[in-house]
């Protein structure tokens, strides 16, 4: 790995009485908010190669559950550092019980804020997404997010765009080891032919990321994790690694 990142982390959350369901997360009570900024070697996302490096960043401010949550990313397409590609994500959504159901839009600068025309190969997107999580104990998920917008499409035999409701259905785990350590292993397939795929229904990525973290005060720590990525049917790309080390507040 040639570079390193900074993750930075800066929550404040209050708690009512655990609720009676399967998992055992805390009902947030009040205002909640968080940020984070990191620098990343690699743009992975759902075994999918999408840059080189870059730096992303993101705040979220929630109440009662609901909440609010904007994504930045600038990064290279490339290693020839030619060619940029920002793009800035918002999401709407509700998490409780180890529910989380949101409402995702991708925006991609080659085209005006929220135009939803279908373009075949760039543009917005919008997405619906459900993860549930058993609980902090057994924090086993899974994922299903579907494009029910904008870019998603594929060229059919008379040349017209075909919404194709690209979908990605990820089954992901996180063991916490001792002395600051937590892996992190997830595995992905999309159900049918989309942009994950243009063949049909397949297995996406296999992913394992190991993270080491140092408490430096109170609220303040270090962290450095490496990422692997195996992306068996895509054409190129198909190994890709990541790394970031960061500080952050808690």
């Amino acid at each position: 790995m040639l570079f390193a990142g900074a993750f930075l982390f800066l929550s404040s959350r209050t708690y009512a009485q655990g609720s009676k369901w399967l998992d055992d997360y805390k009902a947030p009570v009040g205002l909640t908010y968080n940020a984070q900024a990191r620098i990343q070697t690699s743009y992975l996302w759902r075994g999918l190669y999408c840059g080189g490096a870059n730096i992303q960043a993101s705040a979220n401010v929630g109440y009662g559950g609901l909440y609010l949550d904007m994504w930045w990313n600038i990064g290279v397409t490339d290693w020839t550092f030619k060619t940029f590609q920002p793009e800035v994500d918002l999401s709407l959504g509700f998490a409780r019980w180890g529910l989380d159901v949101y409402l995702l839009y991708i925006h991609n600068f080659n085209t005006p804020f929220f135009d939803f025309k279908n373009y075949p190969d760039k543009g917005n997107r919008l997405e619906l997404n459900v993860r549930y999580t058993l609980s902090s104990k057994i924090p086993l998920s899974i994922l299903w997010a579907t494009r029910i917008a904008a870019s998603d499409g594929y060229l059919n035999a008379k040349g017209d765009t075909v919404q194709a409701y690209s979908s990605y259905l990820e089954l992901s785990y996180t063991h916490k080891c001792r002395d600051g350590f937590s892996v992190y292993g997830a595995i992905g397939m999309t159900p049918w032919k989309g942009v994950y795929n243009p063949n049909g229904a397949a297995l996406q990525n296999i992913e394992i990321r190991l993270r080491k973290d140092w408490s430096v005060a109170k609220r303040c720590g270090v962290m450095l994790q490496g990422q692997l990525a195996v992306s068996p049917m895509q054409p190129k790309n198909v190994i890709n690694v990541n790394a970031t080390f960061g500080v952050y507040l808690k």
